[in-house]
């Protein structure tokens, strides 16, 4: 059984303890802004340079990574995590690429970590990607979960 809010305090305690630069984004962006899907995973664009800081607090809970994972649509730096039976992907912002669908090309995906919206998310007021920007890279990746979540917040 997942405990998406257990997770979700553990590690954003270890980013603040550690002063570690982070947003949310992905799905779980997404659910606050409306759609009702349900949540695969805790989406984190964070400062991957600053990983050694809180590796050993979260190395009995890597199932994915520290590596560069890239598929049809993604090319980035990534960590997943499983806390409590939730997933938490922790995303690198650094040279992140997003492929295009709809152009046929890959684009970088910059995060931009002073333009956000504050959102109370269980008790806390975190920064979570803007509405507009999240479209923006769902609409450019077109995947049916994207289309199903920008039809959701719209």
């Amino acid at each position: 059984m997942r405990n998406t809010e257990l997770a979700f305090h553990w590690i954003l305690n270890l980013l603040e303890k550690n002063k570690i630069n982070f947003r949310l984004s992905g799905g779980f962006s997404a659910q606050l802004y409306g759609t009702k899907r349900e949540l695969a995973d805790i989406d984190i664009d964070y400062d991957e340079e600053k990983l050694p800081l809180i590796m050993d607090d979260i190395k009995d809970y890597i199932i994915y990574g520290p590596e560069i994972y890239k598929d049809e649509s993604w090319d980035l730096h990534l960590t997943t995590l499983n806390y409590e039976g939730q997933e938490i992907d922790l995303a690198g912002t650094h040279n992140t690429r997003i492929f295009d669908i709809n152009n046929n090309i890959w684009t970088n995906f910059i995060t931009d970590f002073d333009n956000n919206n504050i959102i109370n998310v269980f008790g806390k007021d975190v920064k979570v990607i803007k509405k507009e920007d999240l479209i923006a890279y769902k609409t450019k990746l077109s995947r049916e979960v994207d289309i199903f979540d920008i039809n959701a917040i719209k």
